[in-house]
């Protein structure tokens, strides 16, 4: 019996220490699995951090494209528009010109038709001195009559002249600017495709629902570091702004485009939007909503081309995703003044526009903001 009881203890024992044992081997392989994920998850974060930085640059030189082109664009408008305003010219110059050519021709027949009448005799024969008088007056009149019309004439040919030149320049010119168009389209579709392959190698490097999150908060924490950062270089200008508590409903829509209503939704996790979505077309003017001056105006990652505005009173505006930035830091902007060109920077999938409006580094929702 006590051999039994004995020998009972001892497998008791040896169980409870297999058994430890065992626990002490699973939590080592749960730790190890921990640090394999933990380790993959740093992998997959320092591959997108590399690949964001050659986003960076693609989505720079689409900027700088997209810009030259919208200046060039600009130009072939306010060439067509040069061309049309000569044009007119240069018919109203030639229906003038028709007109002085009718006058000259009647004066010249009139001239021909008395072309043969010895003028001296005319005047000798003249018994009165008053009609000797008005016959000098008239022919006097005549040929003054007849030399200013020759001066309009030859004035109107000299502009016609003008006109026809400015033609050939511009038509020269918006020849030029057609083949820059192209050029500067070329470029920007080249680097397009360059960033579509980038954000490719992202979308492969990036896998997990972990990796985003961490890739959601690192963007949080860089937009709040540049923000605190351009604050302290900005704050030295000295601008009156009232802020935005009086336009509550009233502010400028800040794009064209349908708006998506985001704010406060679950984004990935638990981490939820801060702002609204426009989807819109690519090249379109971003608008300031209100008075303010430029805090910020560079590429961030997370929210590609960007631009922050400050509207004092600690009312803040961000504009996302842009194509091209029309501001710097510093300027001060009026309502409705354009400053960005809408796009799909930040390896967006289409063009939109995000939008914030923050309070005290709080953000608050837009759509009970702006004007809809």
């Amino acid at each position: 019996m006590v051999y039994s009881l004995f020998f009972g203890c001892i497998l008791c024992c040896f169980f409870i220490s297999n058994l430890k044992a065992q626990e002490q081997s699973d939590l080592e392989s749960i730790q190890q699995q921990i640090k394999n994920k933990r380790a993959h998850i740093s992998q997959q974060l320092e591959a997108a951090k590399k690949l964001q930085g050659n986003l960076k640059v693609v989505e720079l030189q689409i900027a700088q494209s997209a810009l030259e082109l919208s200046k060039t664009e600009i130009s072939l408008n306010d060439n067509r528009q040069q061309m049309i305003e000569l044009r007119k010219q240069q018919k109203g110059y030639l229906t003038s010109l028709d007109a002085q050519k009718s006058v000259l021709a009647k004066q010249i027949r009139s001239a021909y038709m008395t072309g043969n009448y010895d003028f001296a005799k005319m005047l000798l024969n003249q018994q009165d001195a008053a009609n000797f008088e008005r016959t000098i007056t008239y022919y006097q009149y005549l040929n003054k009559a007849r030399k200013s019309q020759i001066d309009n004439f030859n004035l109107l040919v000299k502009d016609l002249q003008k006109v026809n030149a400015n033609l050939i320049e511009n038509q020269s010119d918006l020849k030029q600017l057609k083949s820059k168009q192209l050029e500067q389209q070329q470029t920007l579709t080249l680097n397009q495709i360059n960033r579509e392959k980038t954000l490719l190698s992202m979308q492969n490097a990036i896998e997990s629902d972990e990796v985003k999150i961490a890739q959601l908060q690192i963007n949080e924490k860089n937009l709040l570091e540049a923000l605190t950062r351009a604050q302290q270089k900005v704050d030295k200008l000295d601008i009156t702004l009232n802020g935005l508590s009086d336009f509550r409903g009233r502010l400028l829509m800040p794009a064209q485009g349908n708006l998506r209503k985001m704010f406060g939704r679950f984004r990935q996790g638990q981490i939820k939007w801060k702002g609204v979505v426009i989807n819109g077309i690519a090249g379109n003017s971003v608008v300031a909503i209100h008075h303010a001056k430029v805090l910020y105006s560079d590429w961030l990652r997370g929210f590609g081309l960007v631009t922050v505005l400050d509207h004092g009173d600690g009312f803040m505006s961000l504009y996302g995703h842009n194509q091209a930035l029309l501001k710097q830091a510093g300027e001060v902007v009026q309502a409705g003044e354009a400053i960005a060109l809408l796009g799909q920077s930040g390896g967006q999938s289409r063009p939109n526009l995000y939008f914030e409006i923050r309070h005290k580094g709080k953000p608050i929702n837009p759509v009970n903001w702006l004007k809809l």
